[in-house]
This record gives C-alpha cells, sequence and structure tokens, in this order.
C-alpha cells in the first residue's frame, strides 16, 4: 500500500509540472488575469498580470492520475469514490465559470450568490444521491463519542452545509501566494492517512489514494504558486479543493474533524464572519483587514512569513487530527 501511495503522489506531482509549463503562457498569452482588489493594491501591485485560473493544473492532473490508476487496475472505482469525484468536479466547474466570468468583464463580480448557491445545491443533491446509492446511511456520527443519529432527510441540509463552508472557507484564504495550497496539501495528507484507518468504509483505500494524489499534484502546483506566484488557482481551484475536502470527510464520517485539520481556514473563515457582522453593529473594523492574513500585511508582515506561519499552525492542527482520527 505504501508503494501504492507513493506512486501515486509522483505521478500527480510530475504531471502537474508537466501541465502546468504548458497551461500558464496559454493562461499568459489569453490574458486570464483577476482584478486585484482596491483595498491590496499597494501591497499587491507587482501581482498585477499574474494569471489566474491555475487550479485547472492541479485538477486535470489529479484527474489524470486518477485514471492512469484505474486503467492499470491500481484502484477501484465504486459510489463513494464517484460521490466525492462528483463534489470534485461539481465545485471545479462553479469555481471556473466564476474566473471565467470575472477575466472576460474585468471586474471582481463573477456568479452571482444566488447562482453560486443554486449550482452548490445541485452538488449537494447529486452527492447526497451516490452517498446513498453507496449503502451509506444518513447518520450524524461521533467516532470518539460512539455516538450515532440517524437524522433521515436533513443528512442531505448537513451534506450542503459542510460543502458550502469548507469550499468558501479555502476560497477565502487563498489570497497569499501558496497559502491555500499549502495548507490544503497539509490537510489532504492528513486526511489521507485519516482515511487509510477507515477499513470500515468500501473504497477507503481508493479515498485514501486520491488524497495523496492530491498531496503530490499540490505539491507540484507550489513550484508555480509560492512567492512569487506565476499563476493564482482562482476559485477554479480553491472551491474545487474546498468541495473535495468536504466530501471526503463526510465519505469518512470525520465530518467535526474539519474543523481541526483545517484550523486556518476556520480561523480565516470566523475572522470574515467577525467583521462582518462587528461593523454591521459598531460601524467600526475588528481587524484590520478580512480575512486575517490580510491584517498580518496591514500591520507590516512580509508575505513569506505570514505563509510560513499560517502552514506551521495548519501542520499542527493536521497533526492532532491524525492522532484523534486514528487513534480516538
Amino acid at each position: 500500500m505504501t508503494a501504492k501511495l507513493t506512486l501515486a503522489m509522483m505521478i500527480s506531482f510530475l504531471i502537474t509540472i508537466l501541465f502546468g509549463c504548458f497551461l500558464i503562457p496559454f493562461l499568459k498569452k489569453i490574458h486570464a488575469s483577476q482584478t486585484l482588489s482596491i483595498y491590496l493594491r499597494t501591497e499587491h501591485k507587482k501581482k498585477i498580470g499574474t494569471p489566474t485560473m491555475g487550479g485547472i493544473i492541479f485538477f486535470l492532473s489529479s484527474m489524470v492520475t486518477l485514471f492512469l490508476l484505474w486503467i492499470t487496475g491500481k484502484i477501484s472505482i465504486n459510489y463513494n469514490v464517484i460521490a466525492i469525484i462528483t463534489a470534485f468536479f461539481g465545485y471545479f466547474c462553479i469555481g471556473f465559470l466564476d474566473d471565467l466570468l470575472i477575466v472576460l468583464k474585468h471586474n471582481n463580480k463573477g456568479l452571482s450568490e444566488g447562482s453560486k448557491l443554486l449550482f452548490q445545491l445541485i452538488i449537494a443533491v447529486l452527492f447526497f444521491y451516490f452517498f446513498m446509492k453507496a449503502g451509506n446511511e444518513p447518520l450524524f456520527w461521533i467516532h470518539s463519542l460512539h455516538m450515532k443519529y440517524n437524522i433521515g432527510f436533513f443528512y442531505g441540509c448537513f451534506i450542503l452545509l459542510i460543502l458550502v463552508s469548507s469550499s468558501n472557507a479555502v476560497n477565502l484564504t487563498d489570497g497569499l501566494d501558496g497559502l491555500a495550497a499549502g495548507l490544503s496539501a497539509i490537510c489532504f495528507f492528513a486526511m489521507g492517512v485519516i482515511t487509510l484507518s477507515t477499513d470500515w468504509l468500501d473504497g477507503y483505500e481508493t479515498i485514501a489514494i486520491f488524497c495523496f494524489i492530491l498531496t503530490g499534484a499540490l505539491i507540484g502546483f507550489l513550484l508555480f504558486n509560492a512567492h512569487p506566484a506565476k499563476v493564482f488557482m482562482g476559485d477554479t481551484g480553491s472551491l474545487a479543493l474546498g468541495g473535495l475536502l468536504g466530501a471526503i470527510s463526510i465519505i469518512t464520517r470525520h465530518e467535526l474533524l474539519l474543523i481541526l485539520l483545517g484550523i486556518v481556514f476556520v480561523l480565516e473563515t470566523v475572522s470574515v464572519i467577525l467583521q462582518r457582522y462587528y461593523y454591521k453593529l459598531t460601524k467600526k473594523r475588528l481587524f484590520p483587514m478580512a480575512p486575517l492574513h490580510h491584517s498580518f500585511e496591514k500591520k507590516g508582515w512580509k508575505e513569506n512569513d505570514i505563509v510560513k506561519l499560517f502552514w506551521v499552525i495548519g501542520f499542527l492542527g493536521a497533526l492532532l487530527a491524525i492522532l484523534y482520527g486514528v487513534y480516538l
């Protein structure tokens, strides 16, 4: 199994580098760049013109790797695997459409909130269908307390909540070079380790391998996305990563573990929520700027130092998540 996991990471890593070398010049050629926020023009002036939609690179490389392993008989596909692929592909499409509209309109207004929610609802329904087709029960399951609650139809609403929350959390964190990609690589590596312990789940080995495929792909992507970034992942990548992370946590019954596993994503999201409601109540800002990483920028921190700090926090959270998910 160890050899198979290593092979999966290596293949996706190499394919990502290959795709990056071809796709980044293409994105530059078609001027697929995002308009920067007026609040960040000073800090991110050098980033103007950097192509976005880089999520295409690791999405394609991870799917190609998964396909290669499948046709060579290294992995098997069942409804649980189809469910997570559905979430990954669905959120990739939402992000791609959002980025495409932003590029075409030359502003930061992509899909409307209503359109995004409608598409996410469709993805949640499809995911729920394959989830039930795989023979899973709609259980709210807390492993460490040995608690199981059958919540029936409401589990579909729970799935929507997890997918929306996780996808948006990664999306909010994608604001500095390499930040979201590095944190996601850490999360998928840890989720892969945790998934290997869920031997009661049909298809758990393939899902674990998929986690390691994403880890390899994201490490490869960091060669282009680390500071100074040659490409941004955009909503194309961040929504896909968050949706997949949420989908795997649902399939493996580790939804609550996402709080610890993605601690930085959680902190970033909470900072945005607190900022918004605090401003509504007091007309003052709780943080210099939200999400949280921009507050560090406003305080004079260098971008690399912020990213390193957040990676360390994410790594510690992932280690604790592995400890909890595997041993408790």
